[in-house]
């Protein structure tokens, strides 16, 4: 098979004929710029600085080459603009751990007293800086710039400053770039943004240069128990302008896309959850369920969930809701068994990751603990297709290569 119809084949929920595999196809299944790096000088591909086409998480770009050694079988399509406000373009060099990568020009950062990288939402220095990468650290953690809150004068509409009609260059830049990534032969898997409906890593708006409403997390998690009317109107809006623009989005790109990202929000821990199922269907359900609604009656496109955490009891509100993807399925929380996933939703849902554990095996263990389970992982969610083989979450920094390699030789063995 080629790797679009595997991963086609996959999401039918029929054998294909073999596991398909997706390495840097959305900002939850990449790897990072770093281990990029180590990948290319394994193969023996060309030694050129890396683009980090997402900063926030220090994601590497893989390119064409690396992904044909690795046997990648998806490629992404991602927004024109970072999650820090600037356009992905105007690449430069940048010193990043002894190592050289390419940043778009609107990457600029400054150093504190402390020896932390700051850096700024539309590139902007002049304004409060909206994400911090301690010295010595691999990634960027969002700065809380949430004014003190009245009350009174809370407004909705403050937190729905992000949602707006899609512009034209944005969906010219879809549009081509869906173009040129059906033409790899791969599978796409696109991340048009706009539907996240809390995700919280979207909460304190980095990419907004003076945020207004409700930006701290603690605040926001109250919110959704406490300012309940609140959060549905930001959900209404948020609802109303990301199907608008889903609509202008599915007229550019049409069929070169296979699968969206619909959805970040983490609902779970790493032994329980945020919230109860009844919040779950009472304050995010009906918003998910308008959108998946949407794209299954206009479109062609799968519909991806990501949630990390013990999200079990969830799932079937998960499919309920419209969704036919879920990742990273983070075995390692509570719950969250592979054999009882399979065998209890693997007929209703596509499981996109779970195939190594990336907080423990694929960071600390050795390369024969990764090979054992990646080849049990395969052997459990590869039953009746349904499976696309990912790690659990992106692949962080310091993951030796040999246990990356060691992982994807299995998964080929398999």
């Amino acid at each position: 098979m080629a790797s679009r119809d595997r991963v086609r084949t996959a999401l039918a929920h029929r054998t294909p004929d073999r596991i398909p595999i997706d390495f840097g196809g959305s900002a939850v299944t990449g790897i990072h710029v770093s281990c990029v790096a180590a990948l290319r000088q394994h193969y023996g591909l060309e030694n050129r600085p890396i683009t980090v086409h997402e900063p926030f998480q220090m994601l590497g770009l893989v390119e064409d080459d690396l992904a044909a050694a690795m046997g990648l079988d998806v490629t992404g399509v991602f927004a024109r603009k970072t999650m820090f406000g600037f356009a992905n373009e105007h690449w430069r060099e940048w010193e990043f751990n002894g190592l050289t990568v390419l940043v778009p020009a609107g990457f600029r950062t400054t150093t504190d007293t402390n020896g932390d990288t700051l850096i700024y939402p539309e590139g902007d220095t002049s304004v409060p800086p909206s994400g911090r990468m301690p010295k010595g650290g691999h990634f960027f953690d969002a700065i809380i710039r949430q004014e003190p809150i009245e009350e009174e004068r809370l407004n909705p509409e403050d937190n729905c400053e992000e949602f707006k009609p899609i512009a034209d260059e944005d969906v010219e830049h879809l549009r081509q770039t869906a173009c040129a990534a059906v033409k790899t032969g791969r599978a796409v898997l696109a991340g048009f943004g706009g539907t996240a409906f809390g995700d919280i890593a979207l909460v304190p708006a980095p990419f907004l240069k003076h945020p207004k409403g409700i930006r701290d997390v603690a605040e926001w998690y109250m919110s959704t128990s406490s300012r309940r009317d609140y959060i549905h109107a930001i959900f209404e809006r948020q609802c109303e302008v990301g199907i608008a623009n889903l609509e202008r989005i599915w007229q550019a790109v049409g069929e070169n896309v296979d699968a969206v990202f619909v959805c970040g929000t983490d609902f779970g821990t790493q032994t329980s959850t945020f919230c109860s199922v009844s919040t779950l269907r009472n304050l995010y359900f009906p918003y998910y369920k308008r959108v998946n609604e949407w794209i299954h009656r206009n479109t062609t496109w799968k519909s991806f969930k990501h949630s990390c955490g013990a999200v079990e009891r969830f799932i079937d509100s998960f499919i309920d809701a419209g969704f036919d993807i879920l990742n990273p399925v983070q075995c390692s929380a509570t719950g969250m068994d592979p054999e009882h996933l399979k065998s209890t939703y693997g007929d209703r849902l596509t499981f996109w990751g779970g195939g190594v554990d990336t907080q423990r095996t694929l960071p600390f263990g050795t390369p024969g603990e990764v090979r054992e389970q990646v080849l049990r992982r395969c052997e459990i969610f590869s039953r009746g297709g349904g499976f696309v083989f990912n790690s659990i979450h992106n692949i962080q920094a310091q993951t030796p290569v040999e246990n990356i390699v060691a992982m994807l030789e299995a998964v080929h063995e398999f």
